[in-house]
């Protein structure tokens, strides 16, 4: 786990009192702020809060879903200016923000009874506050996945592999084919994660951020195998991989181009926005040659957090009980081509039906990326390890970028 406590949420926390920037009216209306890091589901949350205020006329949410969400939200906190909830990821800056000791914990107050284990012990692994709490309460999920376009594998006369090697014959056939095996968007660094967890989630030591830490680990050492199964798959790209951009991408293989896409399950509704008569289906990216060993990459997507200083801890948990109703949340996830967070609660549509066996059998590993130390700029150092194709350069600038975090705190 990396060391976050120098970081300048701590030095701001003590001065988040009754900083939230929601306000009650004249005619007691209450306002609060909802501060989002996503804009895909921005349609979705509008015609949730509709309903929300329809429900509560007192209670009024301004939805903010910013581009660049993270660096404003970082902003506001240095501004003490913090909205009254947030709807972010469990990633670092989940750890960070309960480090700070600016979010309610939600440990004890029944919220997260029903939530997969899992999930919770991701979150758990990207705190160190001490005690342990639960400082949100995990709501949708998401998976890395390898889409791929049924009408072609049909084609090809192939099924979804179970191996390594049985996914590289087919990617073999279908450039044989003359078909783009792989439709990469790698114009934007962000896209190229999404192969890169597939491939690390299963392949790095457990606990690989923790002992990179202690020394006891390193990209030089426990990556070689991660980083030759990157420029394998590069092979089977098309001569514009570095030219195209994820929207540009979801445009050219909802209309035909390339067999396989390495995304994750919010692309589907994209996609299919795209071209509504697409047929897809979906697969985790299976790393090894043994099945049993390759797990579906999957975090919380969104997860619910209010500010412990709060002028309107009521309204706010209103909001949260409201978006919990089995309606409502089953409205989220079917929009969002998402998953449910709740234990023993699946996602029903038949495109993602490839990935629910891994939900079913809690096989299931969390993003690597999101334990290492937001500061190396993790996402373009690995596009530029796809570009230039150095691996012992690149595996080497990653320890030391790692390391020179490091040493700041």
């Amino acid at each position: 786990m990396w060391k976050k406590g120098g970081f300048l949420f701590s030095f701001m926390a003590a001065m988040l009192l009754a900083a939230c920037g929601e306000s009650s009216g004249d005619d007691g209306q209450v306002e609060l702020e909802l501060f989002s890091n996503k804009v895909e589901n921005i349609g979705t949350y509008q015609s949730l809060i509709e309903k929300f205020e329809e429900k509560h006329p007192n209670i009024k949410v301004d939805l903010y879903a910013p581009p660049e969400a993270e660096t404003i939200l970082r902003t506001r906190l240095v501004k003490d200016d913090m909205p009254d909830m947030l709807a972010i990821a469990g990633s670092a800056l989940y750890g960070e923000l309960a480090d700070a000791g600016i979010l309610k914990d939600y440990s004890d107050s029944g919220l997260i009874e029903d939530i997969q284990p899992a999930y919770l012990e991701m979150l758990d692994d990207l705190t160190e506050k001490e005690p342990g709490g639960t400082y949100g309460v995990p709501y949708a999920t998401n998976a890395n996945t390898v889409i791929y376009n049924k009408e072609k594998f049909e084609q090809l006369g192939v099924e979804p592999p179970k191996t390594w090697d049985e996914f590289i014959e087919i990617l073999d056939k279908a450039k044989e084919e003359g078909e783009i095996p792989i439709y990469f968007t790698l114009q934007e660094a962000w896209t190229g994660m999404i192969a890169w967890n597939a491939v690390a989630g299963n392949l790095e030591p457990e606990q690989f951020a923790q002992k990179k830490n202690n020394d006891e680990a390193s990209f030089q050492q426990d990556y070689q195998e991660v980083a030759d199964k990157m420029l394998t798959l590069l092979e089977y790209g098309h001569d514009r991989t570095f030219g195209i951009g994820y929207d540009d991408g979801n445009n050219a293989f909802a209309n035909g181009e390339g067999v396989i896409y390495l995304q994750g399950n919010w692309a589907v509704p994209e996609l299919l926005e795209v071209n509504p008569d697409l047929d897809l289906g979906v697969f985790p990216m299976p790393v090894t040659n043994e099945p049993d060993e390759n797990d579906l990459v999957s975090g919380v997507d969104v997860l619910f957090a209010t500010l412990e200083e709060s002028e309107h801890p009521e309204e706010a948990q209103l909001f949260i009980d409201f978006m919990l109703e089995e309606e409502n949340m089953k409205q989220y996830t079917d929009e969002q081509a998402a998953f449910p967070a709740l234990e023993g609660v699946y996602e029903d549509d038949p495109v993602l039906g490839g990935i629910r066996e891994n939900f079913e059998e809690g096989r299931i590993t969390s993003f690597p990326d999101h334990y290492y130390p937001p500061g190396i700029g993790a996402e373009n150092l690995i596009q530029e390890f796809y570009i230039q194709k150095d691996k012992e350069r690149f595996l080497q600038k990653m320890d030391n970028e790692w390391e020179k975090v490091e040493r700041r705190y």
